[in-house]
């Protein structure tokens, strides 16, 4: 049947919160969270979604999504609150098809005023080529 594969959800905050909430504007670090986490559970990341407020029967959600094999992903249910428009609907959606849904549950990392410019950065200047490093 071949390896779990899992889709991490991230949070797609705009760059005006950055200050106020800066993990949930770091998508990438939303993304490796739950990266780190699937690899420490033997699965593969296999879709990556980048949402806000998204309905949870959105065909995006559900594409190519296989019960008992796939499962989903996010740092947190603070996450999911933001990338769902409701995680009660999204979690009854994912026990009517029998498909998994985790959060990672470590802490979210701390910014400081260096972590915050690298992520303002990365997501102001995405078209000049600079990928944040």
């Amino acid at each position: 049947m071949g390896p779990v594969r899992v889709t991490a959800i991230a949070s797609l905050t705009p760059l005006e919160e950055l200050e106020e909430d800066p993990f949930l504007v770091d998508s990438r670090s939303q993304h490796a969270m739950c990266a780190c986490w699937a690899a420490e559970h033997g699965y593969v990341v296999a879709r990556e979604l980048l949402v806000r407020g998204l309905r949870p029967d959105h065909d995006v959600l559900w594409d190519g999504v296989r019960p008992g094999v796939d499962l989903f992903v996010a740092p947190s249910r603070r996450v999911l609150e933001s990338a769902l428009s409701s995680v009660e609907q999204f979690t009854a959606e994912c026990a009517r098809r029998g498909v998994r849904v985790e959060t990672v549950g470590r802490a979210e990392p701390r910014y400081d005023a260096q972590m915050k410019a690298q992520v303002h950065r990365r997501l102001s200047m995405p078209t000049a080529g600079y990928d944040g490093r």
